[in-house]
């Protein structure tokens, strides 16, 4: 899951922003693009008033992305890959490079267990029993 914290009309197209960034994600996870993995990754852009935001000196035009990643998902390699891009991401969608150094991006692991789908807490092994499942049906081994 990917949540954007931004200043009220930052962005031209959100959705667009959102789905690329939910792509890039997927990407830097190596998940297979199994519906279980398509269907589950998303991002959601929460536009505030620049009032709500401030860092020390009062300027407002910051953006802040956070990520949450089932646990040990991404190692160091991929943690660069991720902040990088989504920094890219954010500063294209916005027409705006400068942005780049004005977005933050944290990412935070869910602990096992503690990752719902379908009203269900999932551990690491659910997950990957789920998309053994998919892969199964769909005649794929698994990678």
């Amino acid at each position: 899951m990917i949540d954007v914290y931004c200043p009220a009309r930052r962005f031209a197209d959100p959705h667009a922003l959102a789905r690329d960034l939910a792509a890039a994600v997927m990407r830097w996870e190596k998940v297979p693009p199994l519906p279980l993995f398509r269907q589950n990754t998303a991002a959601f852009v929460h536009e505030m008033p620049a009032a709500a935001i401030a860092n020390v000196d009062g300027e407002s035009d910051h953006v802040r992305v956070q990520v949450l990643t089932p646990v040990g998902v991404l190692d160091r390699e991929k943690q660069l890959g991720v902040v990088q891009e989504l920094t890219q991401l954010v500063a294209r969608a916005a027409g705006d490079p400068t942005l780049a150094d004005r977005t933050w991006v944290l990412i935070t692991e869910s602990p096992d267990g503690g990752w719902g789908i379908g009203g269900h807490a999932n551990t690491g092994a659910d997950i990957a029993a789920a998309a053994r499942a998919q892969l199964a049906k769909l005649g794929k081994p698994p990678s």
